[in-house]
């Protein structure tokens, strides 16, 4: 079991790192409308067929290209597999990411919606304080002149 995570792993890696180059990754694109030759693989890039056969070869080595060979005519064909696996590799974290984003999202709307209520709650505390405040300063004020009018009598 180990074993096979472990080359899977270093599959994976030579995928990527495979894909790291863009001569590699334009090469693929190609290879994806069908079967070339190593020659019409070099074409595009100006290079001879012993550089474009060194960037197959590493494709093959990552599992993504296989090269079959006819006579004195090299092909190969793009192996889509290991890109699936690459994808599927990307797509778990994708989810994943997007998960732990949609979790913040959710902590930041309810600490937003918590400040605005304890906002909310503090305004209505204010007001409430200053009407009470009010009140009480014009029920003091009424006993106070009560007291006078009382001592002037």
């Amino acid at each position: 079991m180990l074993n096979r995570m472990v080359e899977d792993t270093e599959l994976l890696d030579r995928v990527f790192g495979s894909l790291a180059d863009p001569t590699r990754r334009a090469m693929l694109r190609m290879l994806a409308g069908g079967e070339l030759s190593v020659g019409e693989l070099a074409e595009p890039f100006a290079m001879s067929f012993a550089g474009a056969s060194k960037h197959v070869k590493v494709l093959e080595e990552a599992g993504l290209v296989r090269r079959t060979i006819r006579g004195r005519r090299h092909s190969c064909s793009l192996v889509a597999t290991r890109l699936a696996e690459a994808d599927a590799w990307f797509d778990y974290y994708t989810r994943f990411w997007n998960a732990r984003l949609d979790d913040l999202e959710t902590a930041i709307t309810l600490e937003t919606a918590n400040t605005l209520e304890t906002a909310n709650t503090l305004e209505t505390a204010n007001t409430l304080g200053t009407a009470i405040t009010l009140e009480t300063a014009t029920n003091m004020n009424g006993a106070f002149n009560a007291d006078n009018d009382n001592a002037h009598d």
